[in-house]
Formats: C-alpha cells, structure tokens, sequence
C-alpha cells in the first residue's frame, strides 16, 4: 500500500510539474498554431479564399502590395488607412513570396501569419511575465494556460495584424512596470506607427508618474511620432498627409453611434482604385453622424478625466487596470467597432480580472463578437455588406450586448482604481 501510495503521487507531482512547464506550453502554443496552417493552407480558389485566413483581411492586404508591381507604394502612390509600419511590412511581404515564380497568395498569407504568430509567442510570454509580476508565478502562468487556448487570440493572428499591435502595447506596458520608460516609450512609439493605439498609454503615464517622466515619455513617444510622420510626408507630400486623417474620415459603424446614425454596416473604405484619388480618404461612405465626434469626445473626454483624478491605487496592478480602462472606454467613444480589437482587450482583460470573472467576460465578449461576425456578416454577401431585414433585429441585439460588456468592465475598473490599496504593517 505503501509502495502504491508513493507510485500515486509521484504521477501526481508529475502532472502537476507538467503543467508548470511553461516551456511545454510554448511548445503546445506554438505547434497548436503551426498545425492550423498545415491542414488549413490559405489559398484562393476560382477567386474564392480557403483556409486560416479566409474571413480576415489579408487578402485585402495582398491586393494593396500587388500594386508595388507596377511600382507603386502606399503614401508615396495611394494613401493607406494605417500608419507606416504595416504597410512597410505587407510591401516587404509582398515583394519577398513574389520572386522567382511570381505572385503567390499561400506563400504571402503562410508569411504573415508566421510573422504574426512570432508576435503572438510574444504575447504570451509578456502576458506571464505582467501576470507573475501582479499576482505571482502560479496566477502569471495560469493566464497563459488561459490565452493559449482561447480561440480568438489562434484566429486574429491569422486574419490582420492587432497581434503585433497588443505586443508592442504590452511591452510598453511590462517596461513600465519595470520603471524603464524610456524603453517603454519607444515601445509605445513603434506601436502607434502601426496603429495609433498603443499611444493612449500616456494617460497611465502622466497619472502614475511624476511630471518630469510624464513628459519625457510623451515627447519620445509623441515627439518621435510627429517627427517620423514630417518626415513621411516631407517625403510623399498629399498622399501621406491625407493618410494621417484617413481613420478619422470613416462614417460610423458596428457601434450604438452607427445604429443611431442608421449605418449597419462594416467599416469599409470602398475599392482598391479610390486609394489613388486623395478626396476618397476623407468621403465617407455612409449617414453622417448625428452626434458629432467632438461632442462625443467632450463627454468621454470628460469621464476620462473624472476617473484620472478619482484613482487612488498606487500599485502595479492600477497601472495595468488604468490602461485598460483607458482602452476600453477608448473603443465605446470611437466611432466604428473592429472585431480583431478583441486581441487588444483578451490580455488587459485578463490582466486586471485575473479570476473566473475576467475569463467569462472574455467568452461572452468573444461570443457576441463572432456571432457579429463572421456569423451575421457573412450572410450579407447579396446586400453589399448591409445588414437589412430580418438580420437587423439581430444585429441591433449583438451591438447593444458589447457595449454593454464594455460598459460594465469600465465600471468595474472604475470602482476598483477608486479603492486605495491597504497595508497593513
């Protein structure tokens, strides 16, 4: 009995040391994700897109680097949505899978995706290493069990690029952590040449720092933006200056400022050819907004600002739950709703509610999101993108759940920030 005893648990302390193996979880993480580009190769088929990538944008992306084909290049020839570096990156892509035999859509598609996934392992280990440093080691790695078997993080690796845009934001956010700012800063930079977002960590800075960093951060990560975008469009002239305010020109969409405004639609920028005409980057495509974005602004503007000067935590895990908080309420003033900003949300999340409350979030937030899309969406192909009819019930539903869900994380963090942390000596 003894003997049997000791057998027993020493496969229990093995199970137990197996699934402490962080090591044994990049290596599920990263095969898992591997597997899925070998049994589901993208391709395109009698133009229709099979495979990991299909419902995502990076067919999309391919078409804009095929116009490098006839020498042409986004700021310089055509304005792009998106700041440089990703541009840069699906050129590059683009130019590097078309040599020898041509331009080939699996091999630029398998490419980015492997880039992507890089990121991703990227993410999963900042997303321990933030987690150990809040909760200790057994919370940090119980999160990344958590994000390695999510379904949204495997699928928007695969579909654009928020991926690397929540890298570069948690890297800014474990070098703030870990009182390198300057590192942090340039993270933060790097991430807002991709996407704009990953610059809305100032308003953590200038609340937890004093204001002699708060405001050298902001000129290495504000200044360095500016100056990198003078030069952009020194370089390009209209094309790149209109593709500074192209974001801003979107009618609404996906969000209760587009059910007011009557747009039940995706946020699109119409074809491939009006990126060469400087006007389509400031038409928008759909109802002008009732509420204006500056009225809008004011009043979230406003809330931000009462929750900035109401937080009393000090500590490491405020610094987290204040960007988040800064995010999210970020998304509810935006104009439009992407699905892939769930790859922003899932780590901060998961981050400030590290319990079973934070991860039912995340499932009920992921699941009103992909039944918005792809499952509504995928539906409109006869209406051009527009929901109409008996989808729109429907639709009106799944937006009014989200903001919901989104509401009630900032409120929670809210209530949270307010509370000072007690120590007891």
């Amino acid at each position: 009995m003894t003997e049997f005893g000791n057998r027993e648990d020493s496969g229990q302390h093995g199970e137990a040391s197996l699934l402490r193996d962080f090591r044994l979880l990049l290596y599920l993480f990263i095969g898992f994700r591997l597997m899925m580009l070998v049994v589901y190769q993208p391709m395109i088929i009698d133009d229709v897109e099979r495979g990991v990538t299909a419902g995502g944008d990076m067919r999309y992306y391919y078409a804009l680097g095929a116009f490098s084909d006839e020498g042409l290049l986004p700021f310089r020839d055509f304005w792009s949505e998106f700041p440089p570096v990703w541009p840069t990156l699906y050129v590059a892509a683009y130019r590097l899978t078309a040599l020898g035999g041509g331009p080939n859509y699996t091999a630029f598609a398998s490419l980015m995706g492997l880039l992507m996934l890089a990121f991703d392992t990227g993410n999963l280990i900042l997303l321990r290493r933030i987690g150990a440093r809040l909760y200790g080691p057994d919370v940090g790695l119980a999160l990344a069990w958590v994000y390695a078997v999510l379904l949204a993080p495997a699928v928007f690796l695969w579909w654009t690029f928020e991926t690397m845009l929540a890298f570069w934001l948690l890297l800014s956010v474990w070098w703030l952590l870990c009182r390198r700012d300057d590192r942090s800063a340039a993270a933060a930079l790097i991430g807002g040449l991709t996407k704009f977002v990953p610059l809305l960590m100032l308003g953590a800075v200038w609340r937890f720092r004093d204001w002699r960093s708060a405001l050298r951060y902001t000129l290495i990560a504000v200044g360095g933006f500016a100056l990198i975008y003078a030069v952009v469009i020194a370089a390009t002239g209209l094309m790149g200056a209109v593709s500074l305010w192209a974001q801003s020109s979107k009618s609404s969409y996906g969000t209760v400022w587009a059910l007011i405004d009557g747009n039940y639609t995706t946020g699109v920028f119409g074809t491939l050819q009006s990126h060469f005409d400087p006007a389509e980057a400031s038409r928008p495509l759909h109802n002008p907004a009732v509420i204006p974005g500056w009225l809008r602004l004011i009043a979230f503007g406003g809330f931000g600002l009462y929750a900035f000067w109401q937080t009393r935590r000090r500590d490491d895990r405020a610094v987290v739950m204040f960007v988040t908080l800064t995010l999210l309420v970020f998304f509810l003033w935006a104009q439009g709703w992407s699905p892939q900003w769930l790859a922003l949300i899932i780590p901060l999340v998961l981050l400030s509610f590290p319990g079973r409350d934070g991860v039912l979030a995340i499932l009920l937030l992921s699941m009103v999101v992909f039944t918005e899309y792809p499952l509504l969406f995928i539906r409109t192909g006869d209406t051009g993108g527009m929901i109409t009819g008996a989808l729109l019930p429907g639709f009106v539903a799944l937006v009014l759940a989200r903001t919901a869900i989104l509401v009630g994380l900032v409120g929670a963090l809210f209530l949270r920030l307010r509370r000072p942390v007690v120590t007891v000596e």
